[in-house]
């Protein structure tokens, strides 16, 4: 058996833990909710006896090389600290991975959840082959990732790649990290539940109304089923969701201009539902993207400044995680490897 090392994907609703072998095995992985009202230290002791229970069934298998930990918010990596997160309420300046090192008694990492993801599909999946791409994470929130000469680029202070805070409506929604408007508060989990939420309070969506008050487990995944059964209200919802998202992207495109971008996180299994928007949006917005969308036609008279689409033959790939929603675990699992 080979070498195997334990990732760690904490967002703000679900906390999942696998061990996987330095060679990309899964060998098993355990899902639990995060129970944030319990506090940090409940949550985290949750975390370590998952971790211990599956080092103990796998101690013999092969070397244990260490825990990586991926979680929402702005990390000091080098620290180990939590500075701060939208979705975590009572985590700011929290020293995260000295707190689990002392429980595990072994080497601990702990950074950014979409950094972790992006290092997973750099390793493993979507992007193995590319030098440069851009990661973003549809979960609880938006998370981000930059991959820049197959590194993960931190910037000065370790926050870049904060897309879910990219302003979007400016007098918008307020956003847990202060601002209003934020991409996240429109295009992740929690924006689906609030959409729905207001439509039903409206009076206006008959379909929402009887799921909201008939499914007491109501997620993003109940908007998504009323959506695919053709809800006028739910689709409505992931439109919106497609619009915001497409917006955030062709802003990031016109400013990265890197190969590939890949959408990860639990909601890209609504991938149907709001990718067509998502595209449209893109194809009006970019001048970048009109230039390298790998679906423009010659001569086609739509989108931004479409006259200077198919001037280059590179092309802009956005695709979903190859990894899906376990990216994040694929790439935590590997950084104690690679350190």
């Amino acid at each position: 058996m080979p070498d195997y090392s334990i990732g760690v994907d904490m967002g703000g609703t679900n906390l999942r833990i696998a061990a996987i072998t330095t060679d990309g095995q899964l060998l098993e992985k355990i899902t639990l909710g995060v129970k944030i009202a319990m506090g940090r230290d409940y949550v985290i002791g949750e975390m370590c006896d998952a971790i211990q229970s599956l080092t103990g069934k796998y101690r013999g298998s092969g070397k244990f090389h260490g825990a990586g930990i991926g979680v929402p918010g702005i990390i000091d990596v080098e620290a180990g600290m939590m500075r701060l997160s939208a979705n975590l309420p009572g985590w700011s300046e929290y020293p995260v991975r000295d707190v689990i090192e002392r429980r595990l008694c072994s080497r601990v990492f702990l950074d950014n959840d979409a950094k972790m993801a992006a290092f997973g599909e750099k390793w493993f999946g979507a992007g193995r082959d590319i030098d440069n791409m851009a990661m973003i994470t549809l979960g609880t929130g938006i998370g981000g990732a930059i991959v820049l000469n197959k590194k993960i680029f931190y910037g000065m202070s370790g926050m870049a790649g904060e897309f879910g805070h990219v302003t979007i409506e400016p007098n918008g929604v307020p956003c847990g990290c202060g601002n209003h408007g934020c991409a996240e508060r429109y295009a992740s989990a929690s924006a689906i539940v609030r959409m729905a939420r207001e439509a039903v309070e409206s009076g206006k969506a008959p379909g929402l109304a009887k799921v909201f008050h008939s499914d007491p487990e109501f997620s993003a995944r109940s908007v998504y089923n009323l959506a695919i059964q053709g809800d006028p209200d739910a689709q409505r919802i992931f439109k919106r969701f497609g619009e915001v998202l497409g917006i955030l992207l062709a802003g990031l495109i016109n400013v990265l201009n890197v190969e590939m971008f890949v959408i990860g996180g639990g909601v890209i299994s609504g991938w149907d539902a709001f990718a067509p928007t998502m595209f449209a949006v893109l194809r009006e917005r970019s001048l970048v993207y009109a230039a390298t969308d790998p679906e423009s036609a010659p001569g086609q008279k739509e989108g931004a400044s479409a006259e200077i689409a198919n001037y280059t033959f590179k092309k802009t790939i956005i695709t979903q995680a190859l990894l899906g929603s376990d990216a994040g675990l694929y790439g935590a699992a590997r950084v104690p490897v690679s350190q």
